[in-house]
């Protein structure tokens, strides 16, 4: 199968074709179009807590089927499962829910955003869940995952939070450091422990001072980590969004939407770890205290803010797709339109707005 149009690649654009050999690119080959469509490879979002309606954070496996499907519609060919800080029976349950999810190839993984947070910083967790990090509990969610458990938000000043960063790493487990009070110390101190993710970088984090830096500095300049950023003109304001992306580079950034389930669906009331949330505009807040629950985001939207303001398209889709992809630890199977890679991705139009999708050489209805 040859799909024409201007080809999104890590290094550039190719004007020609891409090749579909089965369910993985065959050839990227330059060549004269008539359509000036777009080719980007299939989005990966390691940051996602449901949409379309559903969600993932209760643990239903029918809901997460839909909320994949729903985004898998919007581009995203990769996606994590992310959970928010909850009683450690639901953390079991969802992962024994879910590792069947993964197993078929649904969901890339799970993803573990507390409850091991700071209550300080705790932004839309449910605080009534907050607590140390406990390896007892991570090593029954590992042994019951079977490996679907790849990634766990964790605040480095928590007591055991290096030790439980260390085990992660052990395991495969990506660590990443989030919702957190920590100084700029201890965050280091969790990068080198093992921790090579920001969740949502300056969202839920102790900000910035010139003489107190926090985890927000040492993370855009730690060189092994990984900084999730949300693209939704909401979470961030255009020009950090753009600052951020140019001290990490695209190989550093991640484009995560934080997406709950209000994402696609109108204005209204909605849940979120046991709180209520309340959608307006398309903005997630606390019915409690107005702080940001998650976003409406798709990814699709998240590239179209990232090219608006002013990172150039080939950077934004590595940050959509080559860099969390990597981040993760399937940088050389997804993530890219490379020949031997899987067929996932995404056609746009002039307006970078989704036309029609592909994952493992299939045309998603």
């Amino acid at each position: 199968m040859r799909i024409d149009g201007r080809v999104v690649t890590p290094t550039g654009v190719v004007t020609g074709s891409v090749e579909v050999t089965g369910t993985s690119i065959g050839a990227v080959t330059p060549g004269d179009v008539a359509d000036p469509q777009w080719i980007v490879p299939g989005f990966v979002d390691i940051h996602n807590h449901g949409g379309g309606g559903d969600t993932f954070t209760t643990g239903d496996p029918d809901a997460a089927l839909r909320a994949a499907a729903f985004h898998l519609r919007h581009g995203t060919t990769t996606l994590f499962a992310s959970l928010v800080s909850s009683p450690f029976d639901l953390m079991r349950a969802a992962t024994a829910a879910f590792t069947p999810l993964v197993d078929a190839g649904v969901l890339a993984g799970i993803h573990f955003e507390g409850p091991y947070l700071s209550a300080a910083r705790c932004g839309a967790q449910n605080p009534a869940f907050l607590r140390d990090p406990s390896l007892d509990e991570l090593e029954t969610l590992l042994t019951l995952g079977g490996g679907a458990v790849r990634l766990v938000t964790i605040a480095p000043e928590r007591a055991g939070a290096l030790d439980a960063i260390r085990m992660l790493v052990s395991h495969g487990v990506v660590a990443a450091v989030g919702h957190t009070d920590a100084t700029y110390e201890q965050t280091l101190a969790a990068v080198e422990a093992g921790a090579s993710v920001g969740t949502h970088v300056f969202n839920g984090m102790r900000p910035p001072h010139h003489r107190e830096p926090g985890p927000v500095f040492a993370l855009l300049g730690a060189p092994s980590v990984v900084c999730e950023l949300v693209a939704d003109g909401v979470h961030l304001h255009d020009g950090t969004l753009a600052f951020a992306a140019s001290v990490t580079g695209p190989d550093r950034a991640a484009l995560v939407t934080d997406a709950m389930a209000a994402a696609g669906m109108p204005d209204g009331a909605y849940e979120l770890g046991g709180q209520e949330v309340e959608v307006r505009d398309r903005v997630a807040r606390l019915a409690r205290d107005g702080a940001i629950a998650g976003s409406t985001l798709t990814m699709d939207a998240a590239l179209r803010q990232a090219v608006g303001a002013g990172i150039p398209i080939v950077d934004a889709c590595r940050m959509a797709a080559t860099t969390p992809a990597r981040a993760i630890g399937l940088g050389e199977t997804v993530g890219s339109l490379q020949p031997g890679w899987r067929a996932d991705l995404a056609i746009l139009d002039t307006d970078l707005r989704v036309v029609r999708v592909m994952r493992a050489g299939s045309w998603v209805s």
